[in-house]
């Protein structure tokens, strides 16, 4: 007798005539259609779509920055005239600069009285009239920070996170004479895309006080500080794809999954409904 390899066939397949549609079977047998369909489009859906997975590991906060963070500030003070408003910087190893002028700008505000708004790229500094040729009567330090950001800027819609957590202080209000203190605490953030590609930039909570500083030679002259520290904590965001294998694999689960549970639906309701029938025979004859 010859082989056969129809012997290892496994989905044997019924003559259709000793198969009975049913109208029960029927709208199951749709409904499972428009389910698989919908869990189809669901995981398809997700499948394009980028995760952003978020993760946190202990770094060295100086290891990318090399010792410097970019800085982006930009300040209006509105009751002072520019040309005696200057920035400083000063760092941990005693570095005192009066009046930065590289990588900053200072614009007239056209409200009826002049301000200033300035960039750097230094660490520790304070915007002061420090560096004015002479000292103003009375230094009007009020107000407002339109932007404060460290590190390279993220525009990523997802990722909700204190990149300019000053962004719209209004000190306008304050004491003209008083000095303001803004303690930052930095964390690192890494944003790594799905190319491999990471992004360098900072989040921070602030705390602020104001006051107004003597010393035993009189008032001391007012400015706005800001000092941070960096935090040893890092916060990384990456984009991530889901596999194609565990996309296959999920909808393999949905179709049989479905097919399986919709069978054993449409069998039950198949022989509760032949028991009824056979019930109302027995009583009929």
């Amino acid at each position: 007798m010859p082989f056969d390899v129809r012997r290892f066939d496994v989905y044997r397949k019924v003559p259709k005539d000793l198969t009975q549609p049913t109208y029960t079977g029927a709208c199951i047998s749709i409904l499972c259609c428009v389910f698989m369909l919908f869990l189809f489009l669901s995981e398809l859906t997700g499948f394009i779509a980028t995760e952003i997975v978020n993760e946190l590991y202990v770094d060295d906060p100086d290891k990318n920055s090399g010792g410097k963070i970019d800085v982006s500030l930009n300040v209006s003070l509105p009751n002072l005239h520019c040309d005696l408003v200057g920035l400083d910087i000063q760092d941990e190893m005693g570095r005192h600069e009066v009046g930065l002028i590289d990588n900053s700008m200072k614009i007239p505000l056209n409200q009826g009285s002049e301000g200033s708004s300035q960039s750097t790229k230094y660490s520790n500094f304070h915007v002061s009239t420090h560096s004015a040729t002479a000292q103003p009567q009375s230094p009007d330090m009020t107000h407002t920070i339109h932007k404060l950001a460290f590190g390279e800027k993220l525009q990523v819609l997802r990722v909700q996170g204190a990149f300019n957590a000053l962004g719209g202080a209004d000190r306008l209000g304050s004491n003209p004479l008083a000095s303001h203190d803004y303690i930052l605490k930095i964390v690192p953030t890494v944003y790594e895309d799905l190319s491999g590609r990471k992004r360098y930039s900072y989040q921070y909570t602030v705390a602020n006080k104001e006051y107004v500083a003597y010393s035993h030679t009189g008032r001391i002259i007012p400015a706005i500080w800001f000092r941070y520290d960096l935090s040893p904590i890092t916060v990384k965001y990456t984009e991530r794809r889901q596999p194609l294998y565990r996309f296959i694999t999920t909808i393999c689960a949905i179709i049989g999954g479905t097919f399986t549970v919709a069978g054993i639906i449409d069998s039950c309701i198949f022989t509760a409904s032949e028991a009824m029938k056979k019930v109302q025979i027995g009583k009929m004859s």
